[in-house]
């Protein structure tokens, strides 16, 4: 059964696009595109790379190979994947390199090469891309945290989502929609790709009677008592050339093949063009979650704490951890309002487009907390933030300092001092609960709508 291709995914100059116009042609309308002229200084396309454009194996051998890292045995199906490997780097480029060695085609995938090596910078995050809540959050906080045992998951797999992929002609990723329906951007340091797409409209077409199973490959004969919808579908493609980097949208599931020996950089993000997309998502897993283990409700002493725990393990983040993801991200926005208010002294004609940006990611926060709310979703005795303890933290600071280092480039403003803890809490109070505590999506839903209102001004 061949598919039904229909288009190409558009591509641009990226040199002639503003951040502001990429906003709102392609995360606004969630459309992908493929984007040139991004990548033509990065470090990674000089020592990556030799002079016929072929990936420099020799010098990433040599300085990144004792890394561990993940490899994907493409010729092999391990459930709803690709059979995974654990090797070292140096292993895994003899393989590639050597012919007669080869059993199988193999992928390196998920190499978190950006937290293993933080002082080699291989690449420049694209300024379209850096409002990245996700990666900006892991870099001063864990996702999750197991509160029975008080034991974080492994500090490298969890740390981050900024990866290094490599793979020889013919390797290949099967049909998936990215993680927590994130956005993502895949850059090609050297090689091509042909990527094969499906607007999120059709993302049932392609899953089973019960949404559960979903199209492995799309170029296999189908089972079409199994998968009845899949006829129907009709795809977009693109060639991504050497230097091109790819949007790829929420919720469009893509087939991706090396048409070439390749080398990609790839990030998942989110923000707040598509929080929504990540909040339902997650609202789907969790009911699935609670329905799997339903049989066990009478007899678990906490079932809730068991459908939070499965939750992480499978989606990579519960509702608690999502909760104190977005109150830690409200709070950083309003101390980045609070700290160009005192430096302004006055906002009255201002025109910022960073403090625009701000409130408008503080009402997105607030309509996924009314949405958190309407479901359900977490309750004051399972979790909850200290305000003084949050504002006094370093890693909190730590993470201000980084939102408000992006804002600034992305808008091309100033970068503002941000104030001390005590001028925050002070500022603060006047919007805060009682107890200084956020305690649930209602407690954040009213701290934001107090804030607003005292700054609506701004969007005056």
């Amino acid at each position: 059964m061949g598919i039904q291709i229909i288009g190409q995914i558009e591509k641009i100059n990226g040199k002639d696009l503003s951040y502001d116009a990429f906003a709102e042609r392609y995360l606004a309308k969630n459309q992908p595109v493929v984007i040139s002229g991004l990548t033509d200084d990065w470090r990674a396309r000089e020592d990556w790379v030799c002079k016929n454009g072929n990936p420099n194996l020799h010098f990433i051998a040599t300085h990144f190979g004792k890394s561990k890292v993940q490899v994907a045995d493409c010729d092999t199906r391990e459930f709803t994947d690709q059979k995974r490997l654990e090797m070292s780097v140096s292993d895994f480029v003899e393989q590639w390199a050597n012919d007669s060695i080869k059993e199988s085609v193999l992928y390196l995938k998920d190499w978190h090469f950006v937290k293993e090596y933080p002082h080699y910078t291989a690449y420049q995050t694209p300024l379209m891309f850096s409002d990245d809540w996700l990666n900006i959050y892991l870099d001063n906080y864990h996702m999750h945290k197991d509160r029975d045992n008080f034991q974080k998951y492994d500090q490298i797999s969890c740390s981050d989502y900024r990866f290094v992929y490599m793979g020889g002609k013919g390797s290949w990723t099967p049909l998936h929609a990215d993680v927590f329906r994130s956005y993502s951007w895949s850059a090609n340091v050297c090689g091509k790709k042909r990527w094969l797409f499906l607007p999120p409209p059709q993302s049932h077409l392609v899953y089973d009677r019960y949404m559960k199973n979903c199209v492995y490959n799309i170029f296999e004969e189908v089972n079409e008592t199994k998968f009845p919808g899949f006829k129907k579908t009709t795809w977009l493609e693109c060639i991504q050339e050497p230097g091109e980097v790819i949007f790829v949208p929420s919720g469009w599931h893509h087939q991706v093949y090396n048409l070439e020996d390749t080398i990609s950089i790839n990030h998942n993000w989110l923000n707040g063009y598509n929080l929504s997309w990540v909040w339902d998502l997650l609202w789907k897993d969790y009911k699935d979650t609670e329905e799997s283990i339903e049989d066990v409700r009478d007899i678990c002493e906490d079932f809730e704490a068991i459908c939070q725990r499965n939750l992480a393990a499978n989606t990579g983040m519960n509702l608690n951890d999502f909760f104190l993801f977005m109150s830690r991200f409200s709070l950083g926005n309003m101390v980045l309002l609070q700290s160009y208010s005192d430096k302004h002294k006055t906002l009255k004609s201002c025109s910022s487009a960073m403090a625009q940006n701000l409130l408008l990611n503080l009402s997105t926060i607030k309509k996924t907390m009314l949405m958190m709310i309407a479901a359900g979703g977490v309750t004051a005795k399972e979790v909850y933030l200290d305000l003084r303890e949050t504002l006094e933290n370093p890693q909190f600071l730590s993470l201000v300092r980084d939102m408000g280092r992006t804002y600034a480039m992305v808008h091309m403003e100033e970068e503002d001092q941000v104030l001390s803890s005590e001028e925050l809490l002070q500022k603060l109070s006047c919007f805060a609960d009682p107890k200084m505590h956020i305690c649930s999506p209602k407690y954040l839903v009213e701290l934001i709508n107090h804030h607003n209102h005292f700054f609506s001004h701004l969007l005056a």
